[in-house]
């Protein structure tokens, strides 16, 4: 028996397993052959502390010395540049605000990103956006769970969820798991385990989100670039391991299922990259797609059930998982262990299922 069942490996999934096992013993869930599988796997990986709803921002912040420091740290430089036109003044006017960037000449921005067409007449620009390595870090979230005697358990699709008592008992194909408290950090699939569990769902909703991997445009270096950012988030593009990693940045309301690109928004969404750079968009190397999953008031939801004190939700990151893990993990240990949250009481509040009464 274990005191603890998580189900989900993801990050939000393996951080909060790995925060528990200082309480108890941890038996983490995945229903794939290895952890990461869905979103985690196929995350954009910046850490933009202004990036989200004010509670999410409040997480980033207190993700931030995790993330720096935590086992050598996971962060590497990155930056941020905003990219806009005439034709998306206000957008560009709101997201520089929000985002705490500061507006720079087109000059300045081709010098960070030199195949910038005439098309991007304003720029804003900051810094202090950061590449995660997201690999190493949820290896070290695992490796801090096993060393506290936890146990993975991968390609375990939960088949059922049944209350015995106070606790839980979790039938996988490797066998049933039974503990006192069960954690649901599944992900896009959070509310069906919920409603296997016989507690009452959220109306979380996945967003499928479509990723195409190009050639590096002009054959760039493109180690020094920053992420880049259309107005209104209605595209972006990233380096990535010597290519250029760009999504539509679209969010369709899907099924949980294992996510797959749509060809024709992808190709929308390299069509408004293609006005901001000169060099032509090439048949892409790959293309992908991963699911955010959002609660209706698009925050995280973190804490007890209402109707189920001992299940606890660890859902609704979003896109915003790998960044709030660190702060997001370590609510849930407090809520669990009873202790005072260290983000806060009135933050945690606002995080808790009982928001949706």
């Amino acid at each position: 028996m274990s005191d603890f069942i998580v189900i989900g490996g993801g990050i939000a999934g393996i951080s909060a397993a790995a925060r528990l096992s200082h309480l108890g013993r941890v038996t983490l869930i995945e229903a794939e052959a290895q952890t990461g599988y869905h979103s985690s796997g196929r995350s954009a990986a910046l850490f933009e502390e202004t990036y989200g709803k004010p509670t999410t921002v409040a997480l980033n912040t207190a993700s931030r010395p995790f993330h720096e420091g935590a086992n050598g740290g996971v962060l590497s430089p990155r930056g941020l540049l905003l990219l806009g036109s005439a034709d998306d003044r206000a957008a560009f006017a709101a997201d520089l605000a929000h985002m705490g960037l500061e507006e720079i000449s087109t000059d300045e921005a081709r010098e960070l990103v030199p195949i910038l067409s005439d098309h991007a007449d304003r720029a804003g620009y900051h810094a202090d956006a950061w590449d995660i390595d997201t690999e190493l870090l949820m290896q070290n979230f695992l490796r801090e769970m096993r060393g506290n005697g936890g146990t993975l358990m991968a390609a375990s699709r939960v088949s059922a969820i049944a209350r015995e008592g106070d606790g839980w008992r979790v039938i996988t194909p490797q066998g049933d798991v039974t503990a006192s408290i069960l954690v649901n950090a599944a992900g896009a699939w959070a509310d069906q385990v919920a409603a296997m569990a016989g507690v009452r769902t959220l109306g979380l909703q996945p967003m499928r989100r479509s990723m195409a991997r190009l050639a590096a445009p002009g054959g760039h270096d493109l180690r020094g670039w920053p992420m880049m950012f259309g107005p209104g988030e209605r595209w972006y593009a990233k380096p990535d391991a010597g290519a250029l990693l760009v999504s539509p940045a679209e969010e369709e309301p899907v099924d949980p299922h294992d996510a797959y690109p749509d060809d024709m928004t992808l190709a929308e969404g390299l069509y408004r990259y293609q006005d901001y750079v000169t060099p032509e968009v090439t048949r892409p190397i790959a293309t992908w797609a991963g699911l955010r999953t959002f609660a209706p008031d698009r925050q995280l939801v973190l804490g007890r059930a209402v109707d189920a004190p001992s299940f606890v939700w660890c859902a609704g990151q979003g896109g915003y998982g790998f960044q709030t893990a660190p702060a997001a993990s370590a609510l849930i240990a407090d809520v669990v262990a009873g202790r005072v949250p260290e983000i806060g009481a009135d933050l945690a509040r606002a995080l808790s299922p009982a928001r949706f009464g």
